[in-house]
């Protein structure tokens, strides 16, 4: 990848090598975050750009460093748009604030956000409203792992009926 000019698109492996994360991380999050749009070629085969990368790496940063969850993510990329995240990534722009309490990626313990719990409706008769913040935080933490797994065995059934 050294070769490749720093306007040049990757390929999704190489974008994985660039941002530090697994290539079916990079899948599920196009799921997630709608402003993540990689060109696809006609076999499927995706093409990042580099402002694909950049976002990609301001996400990182939101999730793993500054603990935010999916949800907390998604709507600080609404509130301050794609060239923020984007440039988070780079090392430009302020600091989020994070959200507390902070830990290692890939606990459900440690991805709270207080900002969710004061979007939640106050009072309603959906059996989700009466489901605590850190019940709903550990049951988007599963569905995550789910969802990360579901994807890996979709990429291994494409890999081995493409061999």
């Amino acid at each position: 990848m050294a070769d490749k000019s720093p306007d040049a698109y990757r390929t999704i492996s190489e974008a994985s090598e660039e941002t530090g994360l697994p290539a079916h991380v990079l899948r599920f999050w196009e799921g997630r975050f709608a402003q993540l749009k990689p060109m696809k070629r006609a076999g499927g085969r995706r093409l990042y750009r580099p402002q694909d990368v950049s976002l990609l790496k301001g996400l990182k940063r939101l999730l793993y460093e500054d603990g935010y969850t999916i949800k907390g993510a998604q709507k600080y990329l609404r509130e301050h748009g794609v060239g923020a995240v984007a440039a988070l990534g780079e090392g430009e722009g302020d600091a989020p604030i994070t959200a507390s309490p902070a830990g290692p990626p890939g606990s459900s313990e440690t991805y709270s956000e207080p900002a969710l719990s004061q979007d939640a409706p106050a009072a309603s008769s959906h059996p989700a409203a009466a489901i605590s913040d850190e019940a709903r935080s550990r049951l988007e933490a599963a569905l995550e792992r789910v969802e990360a797994a579901r994807n890996a065995l979709a990429e291994a059934l494409e890999n081995r009926s493409a061999a």
